[in-house]
C-alpha cells in the first residue's frame, strides 16, 4: 500500500490553514507574564507570555505600537489581544498582538481609549489646527516637576545648544492626585509669555503618566495659543497629551533639541548668509557701476551740444562736397557749351548774314508796302462810311424822319405804348422836342 509523503512546508501550510479557519484564534485575548521582551530597531517588539503551565511566543509589529500605552518589561502582568497564527518558516505558532494593557490597569486603559475617541471625534487632533513650532525661539516655557530628570535634561541641552535662550519653568505636579489641575495651571500661566511651551515628564507606568491622559490637560493644550511640544515618558509611551499637542517629542531631551535652536549652527548660518549677501551686494554694485558708466557714455553721445557739433561738422562736409560738385558741374557745363559753340559758330555766322540780307530787303520794301496797304484801307473805309451813312438813324433824320422816346428812354413804335398825358422826347436832325400826348389815334 502506497503512503503519501508531504514536505515540511506543505504540513506547515496546512496547519496554518487550520489556524486561519478557526474564528476563535482570529481575535483572542491572552493573560500572562511578560518575559524575554526585546524592542527591535525596526520598531517591532518580540516577547513571550508565560504562566505556571507554559509559554507562548508573541510579536507586536511597529504598525500596532500606537496600541501600547506603556513600555513593557520582564515580569509585567499583561493582557494581550490579537490573533494566533503559524510562522511557516520555523513551524511554530505565535500570538500577533495588536493591543496590550497591564493587567489590573484595564479600567484606565478603557478610559484612555474612550477619551481618545471622544476628542478625536471633536477634531482636537486634526493636523490642520496644529500650530507651527518657531524655528528661533528666544524664550522656552516648561511645565514639569521642578526636581525631576526632565527639567535637568532640558536645562542641560538648552545650555549646550544656546545659552542665550531663556528657559522659564512653571513647576507642576505631574503625578498623583491633583496633578492634572497643576499641569493645566502651568499651561495657562505660561501661555502668551513664551515663544514655545514644553509639557511633560520622565518615564513611568501607565498609572504614573495618567495625569497626561486627563481630559482637562488635553483641552488646555488645544486651547493654548502658544505652540506646545509634548514630552511625556519614553519613546514608546503615548498619552492623550501627545495627540493634543502641536508636536510630540519622544523624550524631554528630544523636546529641548527641537525647541532650542543651536546657536553655533545659527551663527555659522548667519556668517554664511552675510558672506553670500556681501558677495551678492559687491556683484550688484559692480554691475550698477558698469551700468552707470554705460549710461554716462550714452548720455554724452546723446547730448544736444555733441549732436549740434556733429551736425555742424556734417553740414560743413556737405557744403564742401556740394561746392566741389557745383564747381565741377560748372566746369563740365562750360566745357560742353564751348564745344557746342565751336561746333555751331560757322553755321550761325552764315545764318546771321542771310538774316541780315533779308532784313535789309524787308526794310527797303516795307515803306512801299505800307503806302499800298494804307491806300487800300482808306478806300475800303470810305465805302463802308457811305454805306453806314445810308442806314444810320442820323441819316434818316436828315431825310425828315423823327425818333420818339418815352420818359423811361424806350423807343415808341406804337400808339399803344403811350397814353394821354405821357411826356415824350422827339429827336429830329438838329435837336430834341419835349411834348405831351393829347390823344393817341391808332390806324384803322
Amino acid at each position: 500500500m502506497n503512503k503519501r509523503v508531504y514536505t515540511v512546508g506543505q504540513v506547515n501550510r496546512y496547519i496554518r490553514g487550520l489556524f486561519a479557519g478557526d474564528p476563535m484564534l482570529a481575535a483572542v485575548f491572552v493573560r500572562g507574564e511578560v518575559s524575554n521582551v526585546k524592542y527591535h530597531t525596526s520598531g517591532h517588539i518580540y516577547f513571550s507570555l508565560k504562566d505556571a503551565t507554559g509559554a507562548i511566543p508573541c510579536v507586536m509589529f511597529a504598525s500596532s505600537r500606537r496600541g501600547l500605552a506603556f513600555r513593557m518589561k520582564d515580569g509585567d502582568k499583561v493582557i494581550a489581544g490579537g490573533s494566533i497564527d503559524v510562522y511557516e518558516r520555523d513551524g511554530r505558532y505565535q500570538l500577533y498582538a495588536r493591543e496590550i494593557r497591564l493587567e489590573g490597569a484595564g479600567e484606565l486603559y478603557e478610559r484612555y481609549q474612550a477619551l481618545k475617541k471622544k476628542l478625536e471625534a471633536e477634531g482636537c487632533f486634526r493636523a490642520e489646527i496644529k500650530k507651527k513650532i518657531p524655528k528661533y525661539a528666544a524664550t522656552v516655557g516648561v511645565v514639569t516637576a521642578p526636581t525631576g530628570a526632565a527639567i535637568r535634561d532640558i536645562q542641560t541641552i538648552s545650555r549646550r545648544r544656546n545659552p542665550y535662550v531663556q528657559v522659564i519653568l512653571c513647576p507642576a505636579q505631574v503625578q498623583g492626585e491633583g496633578a492634572s489641575e497643576s499641569i493645566v495651571r502651568g499651561i495657562q500661566t505660561l501661555d502668551g509669555l513664551v515663544d514655545v511651551l514644553i509639557v511633560g515628564r520622565g518615564g513611568g507606568s501607565l498609572e504614573d503618566l495618567w495625569a497626561f491622559n486627563e481630559e482637562n490637560v488635553a483641552r488646555a493644550i488645544c486651547a493654548c495659543s502658544t505652540p506646545v511640544i509634548s514630552a511625556v515618558g519614553h519613546e514608546t509611551d503615548v498619552t492623550i497629551a501627545d495627540f493634543a499637542a502641536d508636536l510630540r517629542a519622544a523624550t524631554p531631551s528630544a523636546a529641548a533639541e527641537i525647541a532650542v535652536f543651536d546657536y553655533a549652527e545659527f551663527s555659522s548660518l548667519v556668517k554664511r548668509t552675510q558672506l553670500a549677501l556681501d558677495r551678492a551686494l559687491s556683484t550688484k554694485a559692480e554691475a550698477l557701476r558698469k551700468e552707470e558708466k554705460w549710461y554716462e557714455a550714452r548720455l554724452k553721445a546723446m547730448s544736444p551740444e555733441r549732436k549740434l557739433r556733429d551736425a555742424r561738422m556734417r553740414s560743413a562736409s556737405i557744403e564742401d562736397a556740394m561746392r566741389g560738385m557745383l564747381a565741377e558741374r560748372i566746369r563740365t557745363k562750360r566745357t560742353h557749351a564751348e564745344k557746342i559753340r565751336m561746333r555751331l559758330a560757322p553755321p550761325l555766322e552764315r545764318r546771321l548774314v542771310l538774316y541780315q540780307r533779308q532784313a535789309d530787303e524787308v526794310s527797303r520794301a516795307l515803306p512801299q508796302q505800307l503806302k499800298t496797304v494804307l491806300r487800300t484801307s482808306r478806300h475800303r473805309l470810305a465805302l463802308m462810311a457811305a454805306r453806314m451813312e445810308g442806314i444810320s438813324p442820323a441819316g434818316r433824320l436828315r431825310q425828315g424822319y423823327a425818333y420818339a422816346e418815352n420818359r423811361a428812354g424806350h423807343a415808341v413804335r406804337s400808339v399803344k405804348q403811350v397814353g394821354r398825358g405821357d411826356t415824350l422826347t422827339i429827336y429830329v436832325s438838329d435837336g430834341r422836342i419835349i411834348t405831351e400826348v393829347k390823344e393817341n389815334l391808332p390806324d384803322e
